[in-house]
C-alpha cells in the first residue's frame, strides 16, 4: 500500500470500498467515459470496482483535503521491463470539479513521487488526441508529446461488429527533466 500523498489542496491515496459511491459520481456518466474503453457504471459495479482498487496500488483515490472528498483518481504502474524504470499514468477527475486546477495538482504530486521516492527514469501517459483537456494536462506537467499512433486500440464495435478504431498520443518526461528529479 502506498503511504497517502499530499499536496497544497489535496491528499492522494490508496482506494477505500466505501469510495464507491464517489466513483459512481462520475464513472456512472457517459461524458466522463468518452475517450475510456469502458461504458457507464452502474452503483453495483462501483462498489465492486472500489473494493477491487482498494487490494492494489495502481489507482489511487485524489481528495480534497478540507472535506476528504473524493474527485477523481489516478493510475499507476511500472511498465515491463521493470529494469527500465518507466512508469505509466493516468487519471479520470469527476466533472463537478474541473476547472479548478485539481488533476493537474494530483498529477504533478505523483509525478513528484514517481521520480523522488521511486527513482522513476521516465514516466509517460497515452491520450486521445480528440481529448484536448487529456493532453493539454500533460503538456503543463512539462511533458512531451513523443508519438502519434493511428488506429492504437478499439474499445467497442460498430452495429456490423467492425472495431471503432481509436488514435493516441503518447507524452513523456524523463527524471532529468522534472525539477526534484534524479538528475538535477
Amino acid at each position: 500500500m502506498i503511504e497517502p500523498l499530499f499536496s497544497e489542496r489535496l491528499m492522494l491515496r490508496n482506494f477505500r470500498p466505501e469510495d464507491a459511491q464517489a466513483l459512481f459520481a462520475y464513472l456512472s456518466r457517459a461524458d466522463v467515459l468518452t475517450h475510456e474503453p469502458d461504458d457507464p457504471r452502474s452503483l453495483a459495479e462501483c462498489e465492486t470496482l472500489a473494493s477491487e482498487r482498494a487490494q492494489g496500488d495502481h489507482f489511487l483515490a485524489v481528495c480534497r483535503q478540507e472535506d476528504d472528498r473524493m474527485i477523481g483518481h489516478l493510475y499507476v504502474a511500472l511498465q515491463e521491463p521493470a529494469e527500465f524504470d518507466t512508469w505509466e499514468i493516468g487519471y479520470i477527475f469527476n466533472p463537478d470539479f474541473g476547472k479548478q486546477g485539481y488533476a493537474t495538482e494530483a498529477a504533478r504530486r505523483l509525478l513528484d513521487w514517481l521520480f523522488t521516492e521511486k527513482a522513476a527514469h521516465r514516466v509517460m501517459a497515452m491520450c486521445s488526441p480528440a481529448n484536448p483537456n487529456s493532453w493539454r494536462l500533460l503538456e503543463r506537467l512539462g511533458m512531451r508529446r513523443e508519438g502519434f499512433f493511428q488506429q492504437k486500440a478499439f474499445f467497442r464495435r460498430d452495429a456490423m461488429g467492425r472495431p471503432i478504431w481509436h488514435n493516441a498520443y503518447e507524452y513523456a518526461i524523463l527524471s532529468s527533466e522534472w525539477p526534484t528529479g534524479a538528475a538535477n
